[in-house]
């Protein structure tokens, strides 16, 4: 008589307990094997082999020399080429002074890509302390040394924090505005805590503008520079301040004069 060999039993004909155990041991070796993988590969990134070897500087570069960018920037990297953070690259070439923004990339071999985009200083921005800030041309408030400003005619902004982007837009419509008036040239612009504007010219006078919206301010000043004409020909003397926060009409003091100016006047032409 022949032996027979004893039939295969199939996993699904095992009792439930046995097939339970079987499957979570097979879920553990599948998890192994992962983490497995998963150390190989992050062990061979850090490999010397794959090191960043290069940076490359892209963009406009006129306040800082490649060389002083990279020196920032790189002790604030980690990683090889295959594991750095491109976020965290970002960030520390926009921390490099006068940086605005960049792009970095990875470019093989080994490399990284960095377009930057450099701060075009427009206006200083009066702090509490003393230690003004620059102001970029899209409003936005940087610090950085205002020293190293070939322009110093740069107007002077002060206001709640937050507000330096509608200071700059209020500014930009004021200038051809005031420039009618040949009392000098805007160098200084606040806003007060409750929304009162004031201007300063380089040629000593003060203009007070009162509050209201932008287009208001605007329209009040545009009075006032239409009538100062005719009152400064009358007086034949320099402005010296002017407050334009009176429903009846405007305060304004010539040097040596003070006089009040009517609203039915300035509303003339």
């Amino acid at each position: 008589m022949v032996a027979r060999a004893p039939a295969f039993t199939p996993a699904f004909g095992l009792p439930a307990d046995v097939r339970l155990m079987l499957a979570t041991a097979n879920a553990v070796f599948v998890l192994a094997g992962l983490a497995l993988c998963a150390a190989l590969l992050w062990w061979t990134a850090r490999l010397p082999v794959f090191a960043v070897r290069g940076i490359r500087v892209e963009g406009e570069v006129t306040r800082n020399s490649e060389q002083t960018i990279r020196a920032n920037a790189l002790q604030q990297l980690s990683g090889s080429f295959l594991t750095l953070d491109l976020q965290k690259c970002r960030a520390a070439f926009e921390a490099v002074p006068w940086v605005r923004r960049s792009v970095v990339r990875r470019v093989w071999p080994m490399r990284l890509a960095v377009e930057l985009e450099e701060h075009s200083p427009v206006a200083l921005w009066a702090m509490a302390d003393g230690n003004d800030r620059l102001v970029n041309s899209f409003g936005e408030v940087f610090e950085a040394n205002v020293g190293d400003v070939e322009d110093d005619e740069l107007p002077r902004l002060a206001g709640p924090e937050g507000t330096a982007p509608q200071l700059l837009a209020m500014q930009r419509r004021l200038v051809p505005l005031l420039q009618l008036l040949h009392a000098g040239d805007l160098v200084g612009l606040t806003l007060s805590a409750r929304g009162s504007w004031r201007v300063e010219l380089d040629k000593g006078a003060a203009i007070e503008l009162g509050r209201g919206s932008e287009d208001e301010v605007l329209a009040r000043t545009e009075r006032f520079v239409r009538t100062m004409p005719r009152v400064e020909a009358q007086y034949q003397r320099p402005l010296e301040s002017a407050d334009l926060r009176h429903d009846q009409g405007f305060a304004v003091r010539l040097k040596g004069v003070s006089t009040n100016v009517p609203a039915s006047a300035a509303r003339k032409r």
